[in-house]
């Protein structure tokens, strides 16, 4: 048999305008604000990379020129630190613009998702292909578009990412019904977008993180705009469900909305947590709050008076 086609490119829709986060993202794009010290959309991109994608396709509209010169060679600033002997930021900022090939299509208007993956369409051709909602970011061993990845490869056919959510929130997430296939594997038999939770088939929300055939864009043509004169995705797959199998991958790892203020700060906080130069200072200064109000001590106290818990917080890291 055949092996399918592999998974070279992907489509990462930002032509949003960012609404929740305003004022912030009235004059900068929501996926460059930063998590610590790297824009949203660079932590998407980065697992593109360590997934085998090798070219990205971003999907634009105005106001979006920043990330197209973040992921562009910064001639004046590369001459700056090279001048200036910083070899390790030089070859930080060098590294994003070498990571992937990135391509740009502008969607004019912001008409939903399934249309601004219907604009990916000509950059994409005749092959499958990945999708990546930066809103999403995913904490995990393997990179959560590798996982889908695996899945079609051995399914041959498109494959969504799913997380279990609380009935209460179904009506934030498009949710499949579906039934088992195996372990955190699911063959979908409907999706609903967005359903009220008396009305959710199941607790499986949609992730951001998608493997599509090129037989979605034909679908996504037909499909009507909805509710605020988008055209949804989920309708697009609701459609190509009728004409082959879909399967649903309940995926290893820890998501972060930061599309939402309150996942924006919990990523914040969680990423800061990690990174070995920051991590532990961090963490100080966190036990060193009074959560009421303002500092119960100063930073770092902590770390002073507390010697067998420094031993045991640097067994741990």
């Amino acid at each position: 048999m055949k092996s399918p086609a592999p998974i070279r490119k992907a489509v990462f829709p930002a032509a949003g305008l960012g609404t929740r986060f305003l004022p912030a993202t009235k004059a900068q794009p929501k996926e460059m604000l930063p998590l610590v010290d790297k824009p949203i959309i660079q932590y998407v991109v980065e697992e593109a990379v360590a997934s085998g994608i090798e070219s990205v396709i971003i999907v634009t509209g105005r106001g979006k020129t920043a990330i197209e010169n973040h992921f562009d060679v910064a001639y004046e600033l590369e001459q700056l630190l090279e001048r200036r002997s910083k070899l390790d930021l030089l070859k930080e900022v060098r590294s994003i613009s070498d990571m992937i090939s990135v391509s740009y299509v502008r969607q004019k208007e912001p008409l939903g998702l399934g249309h601004a993956i219907l604009m990916a369409r000509d950059l994409v051709g005749d092959e499958p292909f990945a999708v990546f909602l930066g809103d999403d970011i995913i904490h995990s061993a393997i990179p959560v578009m590798r996982q889908l990845i695996d899945v079609y490869m051995k399914h041959r056919a498109p494959v969504i990412g799913v997380e279990r959510v609380s009935r209460e929130r179904t009506a934030d997430y498009g949710i499949v019904a579906a039934r088992p296939a195996g372990d955190r594997l699911y063959k979908v038999t409907d999706l609903v977008e967005k359903p009220v939770p008396e009305e959710a088939p199941s607790d499986l929300a949609i992730i951001g993180r998608y493997i599509l055939t090129p037989d979605i864009f034909g679908h996504l043509e037909k499909t009507a705009a909805g509710r605020g004169g988008e055209i949804q995705l989920t309708d697009g797959l609701r459609s190509l469900l009728r004409r082959q199998a879909i399967y649903a991958w309940r995926f290893h790892g820890k998501r972060y909305d930061t599309g939402d203020k309150l996942g924006f700060l919990r990523a914040t906080v969680e990423f800061a947590l990690r990174r070995p130069d920051l991590g532990a200072a961090f963490r100080d200064y966190l036990q060193s709050l009074d959560l009421d109000g303002g500092l119960n001590r100063p930073p770092g106290a902590a770390r002073r008076v507390a010697g067998p818990r420094k031993g045991r917080r640097k067994t741990s890291r």
